[in-house]
């Protein structure tokens, strides 16, 4: 079997779908993307392709060990997302062409489904009690938030009045034992995210995830002694040697790497391992498409510390299309109890729906993330 076409399609509302094809008909899909730079992401794909034409697919850890190194230049978003998009589209070829799905390949599963979290409150929180209710009506046991609108470095405590309000209306409205998680979105700055960690312990929180932008991890250990919640942070890093330091340190409680930024699931598993011997949780990163989330759940089947995993059913970005709009049989991630359950079909146990993926993509997008800035008129973290 030989790899003939790596095909992108940049898809509303801001993804990008990834079909590899071979010579014997059978095929897979990633989801390789960076969130406001998917036709970036889709011309690293298309440079890589020239190596990947012609050769093996089922020679998934020597290609991505390739792919990361042949290039004498590495890392970082764009890089890592096109190799994760590739990576996640040959382990679904090589299950399929065996007829297991991807977590069998990886050892298999050690659960059949795990927790999952929906998103509230957008880019602006307000009403958040009211969404969280009806979040709960929907059968989810737990949600995350964002935390604050744009702080400066040092800022009105105000602003932290009203982020410790949002977070106990929910708390009052759900009781002691629904998850709440509040994302600090690398908005806070370390003056200010010591203050608001500490405020927030009261509420009992499942985790806080980024209290400051993973470049400040320096800040981590202040923030960890000035509170008892646990600490959750890996969007924004990209392999096991941007985790590394993170792990040693050991200031972070949670790890979130993303699948799709991350090298996929051959890198996203090592990451995983590595903090499992740290002892510390994952809840992979996934406010993306159906086929990123089956890619998370091949890895949550088989990786021990993975305790919630986010998905992005309703998440206030998908306007225009949602999680399950592109699939050939929605019911694959069977949504119940709070749970979502581990796909057993081929590869990555889902079946794309080619034909509105071709159709939707004659639309494309251009999805950007909103340019904030403070009532002096410099930029703000968003």
């Amino acid at each position: 079997m030989k790899i003939t076409k790596l095909t992108t399609f940049i898809v509303p509302p801001r993804w990008c779908f990834l079909k590899i094809e071979t010579d014997d008909g059978i095929f897979g899909w990633g989801e390789p993307v960076v969130e406001g730079r998917a036709h970036t992401v889709a011309t690293a794909v298309d440079e890589l392709s020239d190596y990947l034409v012609g050769k093996d697919p089922f020679l998934i850890e020597d290609h991505w060990t390739v792919m990361y190194r042949a290039g004498f230049y590495r890392g970082g978003a764009v890089h890592m997302s096109a190799i994760a998009g590739i990576d996640q589209a040959l382990w679904d070829i090589k299950g399929k062409a065996l007829g297991v799905p991807v977590h069998q390949l990886l050892g298999g599963k050690l659960r059949d489904r795990i927790r999952v979290y929906s998103w509230i409150g957008g880019d602006r929180p307000a009403e958040t009690a009211a969404a969280a209710k009806e979040v709960a009506a929907r059968g989810f046991t737990a949600i995350k938030m964002n935390g604050t609108e744009e702080l400066q470095y040092l800022d009105s405590h105000a602003k932290l009045d009203a982020v410790l309000g949002r977070v106990g209306a929910i708390r009052d409205a759900l009781g002691p034992d629904f998850g709440i998680a509040v994302d600090f979105h690398g908005r806070v700055h370390r003056p200010m995210a010591k203050v608001l960690a500490k405020e927030l312990d009261a509420y009992r929180l499942m985790f806080i995830e980024e209290p400051v932008l993973s470049e400040h991890s320096e800040a981590l250990r202040e923030i960890a002694n000035h509170c008892a919640t646990p600490i959750a942070l890996g969007e924004r890093l990209f392999s096991r040697w941007d985790f590394k330091k993170i792990l040693s340190e050991g200031y972070v409680d949670v790890i979130q790497p993303d699948p799709s930024h991350a090298g996929g699931i051959t890198e996203t598993r090592k990451i995983a391992a590595m903090a499992e011997a740290y002892d510390m949780g994952l809840a992979l990163h996934c406010p993306l498409g159906p086929i990123a989330l089956a890619a998370n759940l091949q890895l949550d089947a088989v990786c021990y510390n993975a305790f919630i995993q986010e998905q992005s059913l309703g998440i206030h970005y998908n306007a225009t299309n949602d999680l399950l709009d592109y699939l050939v049989d929605p019911s694959v991630f069977d949504y119940s109890d709070g749970h979502v359950a581990i796909p057993d079909g081929p590869g990555l146990g889902i079946e794309v729906n080619e034909a509105f993926v071709r159709r939707k993509a004659a639309e494309g997008h251009r999805w950007r993330n909103p340019v904030w800035r403070h009532v002096d008129g410099s930029f703000a973290e968003w």
